[in-house]
């Protein structure tokens, strides 16, 4: 719609007796983490630490399930990039909405009516790597397209994206097996360790039984794999209601030595 928001509608006979009329409206009141942790979303020790991560080159996995705010934490993310990157966003329909001076936005395109003009988000995913991006951003990876974007940030390429699961580690597991939809040349032997190699950074949102949309885990791998499991140390859990850190710290540490950062002095900092 004219404002960004999502339109879909459901008429019989494919409902059962009226039409089902559903709109989906994007707050764009939240700009970034600090108005999170304002909101009880996340704390503020826990979003220090993902600044960091941002600005030094980590790629972000969001996960969470439907409506828990994952497309608000990757807005909140990228208000945390320096201005001058050249970001490039992929997506089925505009969602994200980030501050830098030089961004380009892309969504796919649905076929026409004769089946012809379809743009889809792997098409999109490998036009921006011709596109002198500094980051990359996929708005959400449901299918194929997630090898794409592996292959993407297999390059050396800082990104984000999102991705439905119900727990960090899911979301790792299911990164590992999407790609397998890209046709029968693609093996787990490929793709496990390229999870495990590409992903620093997993955040998982959840939505309590009073509605409130927090941050409830923060997880690092450490690239490397034990059988078919991706090795992923804790960072930040909630106890009792409040996200605290767990006493880790990332060991995937060249990113961030190359940023001039370290995210060992921020997360002590933070549990001072």
């Amino acid at each position: 719609m004219p404002d960004g928001s999502r339109l879909h509608v459901v008429i019989p006979d494919i409902t059962q007796r009226y039409w089902s009329v559903n709109i989906r409206k994007f707050t764009r009141r939240i700009r970034d983490l600090t108005q999170l942790v304002a909101l009880g979303a996340l704390t503020q020790p826990a979003a220090e630490f993902m600044r960091v991560c941002v600005r030094g080159g980590q790629n972000i996995l969001v996960s969470g399930a439907t409506q828990t705010g994952k497309t608000t934490m990757l807005n909140a993310l990228l208000s945390a990039t320096r201005r001058t990157e050249r970001i490039i966003t992929v997506e089925e329909t505009f969602e994200l909405s980030v501050g830098a001076r030089d961004v380009v936005a892309m969504q796919c395109r649905q076929p026409s009516l004769e089946g012809a003009g379809e743009i889809t988000l792997r098409r999109l995913i490998k036009e921006s790597l011709r596109m002198r991006p500094d980051r990359l951003v996929v708005g959400e990876v449901r299918e194929a397209e997630s090898l794409d974007l592996l292959i993407a940030l297999n390059s050396g390429l800082p990104g984000m994206c999102s991705i439905h699961a119900n727990s960090a580690r899911d979301a790792l597991a299911k990164l590992s097996t999407l790609p397998l939809l890209a046709g029968r040349n693609i093996d787990s032997s490929f793709v496990l360790p390229t999870v495990a190699g590409c992903i620093d950074i997993v955040l998982h949102c959840e939505m309590d039984r009073h509605g409130r949309r927090r941050v409830t885990e923060i997880i690092a791998p450490s690239g490397q794999l034990t059988g078919s499991t991706i090795e992923a140390s804790p960072l930040f859990l909630m106890k009792n209601g409040v996200l605290e850190h767990t006493g880790g710290f990332p060991t995937k540490l060249a990113k961030f030595r190359a940023a001039g950062l370290d995210p060992a002095e921020v997360l002590r900092r933070g549990a001072a």
